[in-house]
């Protein structure tokens, strides 16, 4: 009785310090990946977060064209395809130095220290 009484004056005493974990502390991070059905998108920061540039073509030779963060030289950080096909992507502008790709319906973090310039369905 005494162990268990002590036991409760512990876990009293740990919440009214306010030492307990909360809730927020432990949920994972919000996933962003915002992507428009048929785009494949890029993002400046992780878990879809930051800026995002999106395309519904099957093939972009220079991503600079149009889209701000890589014009500015950030890096991709994580990558949302929601085409109905795997898309390449690659370091160099049209289609040179394939650096990885994404299944249809998949989206992820990548390394995030390199700039994704061309992609193209496979």
């Amino acid at each position: 009785m005494f162990r268990r009484s002590l036991a409760l004056a512990s876990v009293a005493m740990t919440v009214a310090l306010g030492l307990a974990p909360s809730a927020a502390a432990e949920a994972p991070a919000a996933r962003a990946y915002s992507c428009s059905p048929g785009y494949f998108c890029i993002y400046s920061d992780w878990n879809g977060g930051g800026t995002r540039c999106q395309w519904s073509q099957e093939s972009k030779t220079n991503t600079a064209d149009d889209c701000s963060f890589i014009q500015r030289g950030q890096n991709v950080r994580s990558v949302r395809n929601n085409t109905d096909h795997r898309v390449q992507y690659y370091t160099r502008t049209n289609h040179k130095s394939r650096v990885g790709s994404t299944l249809s319906g998949h989206e992820g973090n990548l390394q995030g220290d390199y700039q994704i310039r061309s992609f193209k369905k496979q």
